[in-house]
């Protein structure tokens, strides 16, 4: 062995050059966790496409309206139940002037309303509640399912016992208790507190609509707490916690600062899957009658009002529930690849 060690030419053991260095050792550009989580959410073709279907909704709902020169509420004499892209006998006078009348392409209803610019509205409608529905119970479920992880022990077998007793009560008999019993009051509210913040925002929600906003507070904010919850009890347990702990960081700095950022991408993934939660809900209510008050719509309320000309005017009833399911499966479908995108475990 020592021959062979001082047979080894002089310059055996001299430093490599940056060439050989960069050619020996593969370099790797460093990505973060969001970029790559979008890097593999790009990879997920169903997701993707989920995701144009929605923003082909969120422009139809919003930017659609500024091109069509009719209101939701807009009753236009003489245009009663027409079937689509036919024009009222006063339109026909008009074009035959030589003006131009932008064409009823969904037709109207019994009232003479134009039914595309309602289902823009409808849609805009429904597509609202439900992420505004969703984010507030994101904000509670990630209050309480934290404070329940955290603390652990007693406090913890006490309040997930409360989202035991919570999940267990019907919560669509529940909702419909609350938007009627509710309905009158807030209505009541609204009219004795015409000036102040809070009668003026249940004046333009509706009373239906935040009773929808009550029943989400109380009941479904649940499976949030709980996914919070699970992710908190695995984080508290880390190094970096213990360390902050040790340096005198105080319960609220250490939920805020240290444990919730690394709970983004569950919360993310789960909070749009509770967006075509509310969305159902609310025109499930809509469709029975205790959702969005008339003249607003809602796709519920659209396709309650159709059920009296189902036969005659059919295309009324299947447009609006067309739509209400396409927006439903393109969020559950996003809200899948999300969280398959989000989830580092699932790396490849």
């Amino acid at each position: 062995m020592m021959g062979s060690a001082a047979s080894l030419p002089s310059d055996a053991f001299e430093k490599a050059s940056t060439e050989e260095k960069l050619s020996f050792i593969p370099q790797h550009k460093s990505i973060s966790y969001w970029k790559d989580s979008w890097r593999r959410l790009k990879k997920n073709h169903v997701a993707m496409v989920s995701l144009g279907v929605i923003i082909f909704l969120i422009l139809f709902a919003y930017g659609g309206p500024f091109f069509v020169p009719y209101h939701y509420d807009e009753q236009i004499r003489g245009s009663s139940n027409l079937v689509p892209l036919q024009y009222a006998e006063t339109e026909l006078t008009r074009i035959a002037g030589g003006e131009a009348v932008f064409p009823h392409i969904f037709g109207t209803d019994n009232h003479g309303r134009d039914t595309l610019v309602r289902i823009m509205y409808g849609t805009r409608v429904s597509m609202l509640i439900g992420i505004l529905a969703a984010v507030l119970t994101l904000f509670i479920g990630v209050f309480y399912g934290s404070i329940s992880g955290y603390l652990g022990g007693r406090v913890d077998l006490v309040m997930m016992r409360i989202v035991d007793i919570i999940y267990s009560v019907p919560d669509v008999l529940v909702v419909l208790l609350l938007a009627v019993t509710l309905k009158p009051l807030l209505a009541a509210f609204a009219d004795a507190n015409q000036t102040r913040f809070m009668g003026r925002l249940v004046i333009v929600l509706g009373p239906s609509i935040i009773a929808i906003f009550m029943a989400f507070a109380l009941l479904y904010w649940t499976t949030l707490a709980r996914i919070i919850r699970g992710q908190i009890l695995q984080l508290k347990q880390q190094e970096y916690v213990i360390a902050a702990r040790a340096l005198g960081a105080s319960n609220r700095r250490i939920i805020l600062k240290h444990l919730l950022p690394n709970c983004v991408g569950p919360l993310v993934a789960a909070t749009c899957l509770q967006i075509p939660i509310a969305i159902f809900l609310e025109s499930f209510l809509s469709f029975l009658g205790v959702g969005v008050n008339a003249p607003m719509t809602s796709l519920g309320s659209l396709a309650s009002d159709a059920l009296g000309g189902m036969y005659t005017y059919t295309y009324r009833l299947i447009i609006p529930a067309a739509i209400l399911s396409i927006m439903i499966l393109s969020f559950n479908l996003f809200g899948d690849g999300l969280r398959d995108a989000l989830d580092p475990r699932l790396k490849k």
